[in-house]
């Protein structure tokens, strides 16, 4: 085991709290947990996508295989199968614009944005049927590939401070949109979201590009380009790119998104310079 975890495969640092190199941190990240994932370059020159099928959704596992560029996404009672597609889908936080409606709805609305309040209730909103997900186009009735062992595996990462939860909240305090996904370095790794109110997933989306704009994380991965997606403004960008860029990326410096990092932000608020009430 690194000695970047514990025994019992608990992450014990991170490039934020330590004055370890960017440089022995990638090197060191990559090598968390028990398998030596292949280069998807290499494994998938006619960019299918999946590179890796088999092993374990421990914390240990899951860091390593994002910070080399891979995922898990497989049904339920399948084996684990790892993606690294071809083009992958982008989204650079200062690049980001909110449509003029977006804005107008946002201008007059009393919902409020929170930072890991209520992660197990977004995760399993998102695991719904219908959930507005990032990877997800199923039609009404199917079941979502955010089945009880990614829910289990996300929610460690949670717990351990790599996976991070945005809320929407509506005048009665009720959940009515978010998203989740893991952040290492300077990157965050989008999965899923969710709405049960017009727009707001999509401020959900706004919110998160105004809180890595501020925490110096400078990409978002969105995994699989789709519609939904490119109408908020992603891209694509080739496999080899994305994977130099992410070279660097997860040994970049940025702020940490704890739960009592921020105050509740109005989403009125959005179209602010600098909206989140951020903790240095």
């Amino acid at each position: 085991m690194s000695n970047f975890a514990n025994d019992d495969g608990r992450i014990v640092i991170d490039i934020n709290t330590t004055d370890i190199t960017p440089e022995t941190f990638r090197k060191h990240v990559k090598s968390l947990g028990r398998y030596n994932f292949p280069d998807p370059v290499m494994v998938d020159p006619d960019g299918i996508g999946i590179v890796a099928v088999g092993g374990d959704l421990a914390p240990t596992t899951l860091i390593s295989a994002y910070a080399q560029g891979l995922f898990p996404w497989f049904n339920e009672d399948e084996p684990i199968a790892w993606w690294c597609p071809e083009p992958r889908c982008i989204m650079l936080p200062t690049d980001y614009k909110p449509s003029k409606s977006l804005r107008k709805q946002a201008g007059r609305s009393r919902w409020q944005l929170t930072i890991n309040k209520a992660f197990d209730d977004v995760i399993h909103a998102c695991s719904l049927p219908r959930s507005d997900a990032i990877n997800d186009t199923l039609t009404e009735g199917e079941h979502t590939w955010i089945h009880d062992e990614m829910i289990e595996a996300y929610t460690e990462l949670h717990a351990q401070g790599f996976a991070h939860s945005i809320e929407v909240w509506d005048d009665n305090q009720q959940l009515i949109g978010g998203l989740y996904g893991l952040k290492i370095g300077g990157i965050y790794f989008g999965e899923s979201m969710f709405h049960v109110a017009s727009n707001a997933s999509k401020l959900a989306f706004w919110g998160l590009m105004c809180l890595c704009a501020q925490s110096k994380v400078e990409l978002v991965d969105c995994q699989l380009p789709n519609e939904h997606l490119m109408s908020l403004g992603a891209a694509t960008l080739p496999r080899a790119d994305f994977l130099a860029q992410l070279d660097t990326l997860i040994g970049s410096r940025s702020v940490k998104w704890q739960r009592d990092s921020h105050q509740p932000l109005a989403v009125s608020l959005l179209d602010k310079p600098q909206p989140w009430q951020l903790k240095i």
